[in-house]
């Protein structure tokens, strides 16, 4: 039997292939579109998701059922001895603190040890791939939690949302913020960190949205991340809800800012685009996992 697996779930971006070339198991997040259930990388594709959306269909995110989360461990435990689960962050979900509930009951009790680091989208899937590369190096379930959640404050997401509709639709804003908004043409940077989620600044437009969040990534650069920047112990990636050729551009945009850097980006997940909504840009940063 193997020592220690490695699961998440899709709102870390990562896809069915990615999944199987790293040996880790990936449970499909579950959301609704006009009161029918869909899982992520399961029932519909990105293409059929974001034209439903465009054509104003009613979005909502859901918690996987525990019996869907337990019937993974299981089939997990099967091959590994011990497993290591990065779900989204708890101040996002409430999916993070129902796993850790469950973890500390029979069977799974000291076999499953639920990460809550903070993360969502890629630097959910930065963390996933340190928790491959710890496993590979002999590291045990209990120290890869430690090591992953020592990293916890060490992270920072900015968001340019093209709409507040899908916000407002999750109840995060009111409708008159939301309306306000689109007539006025703002376009907001919201600010993630640790579980909270912000409004960081209201832009004109896209292109001051986007030039906000690559000068808000560099003051974090000059002042909270300076000393993992300068020591070359930072990652930098980016996310979007946008298409192909917006999202190429926005890389170029930001390797161009960062030239020493090198980027990581991934489409957001579809559950994370029910809040979101289409054409949305993100940059992140985050310390090295050590």
């Amino acid at each position: 039997m193997k020592k220690t697996g490695i699961m998440t779930d899709s709102h870390s971006g990562i896809l069915e292939n990615e999944a199987s070339k790293l040996g880790i198991a990936v449970l499909p997040m579950p959301f609704y579109i006009d009161e029918k259930l869909y899982r992520e990388g399961v029932d519909i594709s990105r293409e059929e998701f974001y034209e439903m959306l465009r054509k104003g269909a009613d979005v909502a995110t859901s918690q996987p059922s525990p019996e869907s989360v337990m019937h993974m461990w299981s089939a997990m435990l099967q091959e590994y001895e011990e497993l290591v689960y990065i779900p989204i962050s708890s101040g996002l979900s409430g999916s993070c603190m129902t796993a850790q509930a469950m973890a500390q009951e029979e069977p799974y009790a000291g076999k499953v040890f639920v990460v809550d680091n903070g993360r969502v989208s890629t630097p959910m899937h930065r963390s996933v791939l340190d928790a491959v590369e710890l496993a590979e190096k002999g590291y045990r379930a209990q120290t890869i939690k430690d090591i992953l959640e020592k990293n916890r404050q060490h992270m920072v997401i900015y968001v340019g949302l093209s709409t507040l509709t899908y916000l407002k639709k999750g109840g995060r804003i009111s409708s008159v913020a939301a309306v306000a908004a689109d007539v006025l043409k703002i376009k907001p940077v919201m600010k993630f960190g640790v579980g909270k989620l912000d409004v960081y600044q209201k832009c004109r437009g896209m292109k001051n949205a986007r030039k906000a969040m690559i000068d808000a990534m560099k003051k974090e650069f000059e002042t909270n991340f300076k000393e993992a920047y300068e020591a070359g112990k930072l990652y930098l990636m980016a996310a979007s809800s946008s298409t192909a050729e917006v999202t190429e551009e926005w890389i170029r945009q930001i390797k161009e800012s960062f030239p020493s850097m090198d980027v990581m980006c991934d489409n957001l997940s579809l559950g994370l685009s029910c809040h979101i909504g289409p054409d949305g840009l993100g940059i992140a940063c985050c310390n090295k996992a050590e």
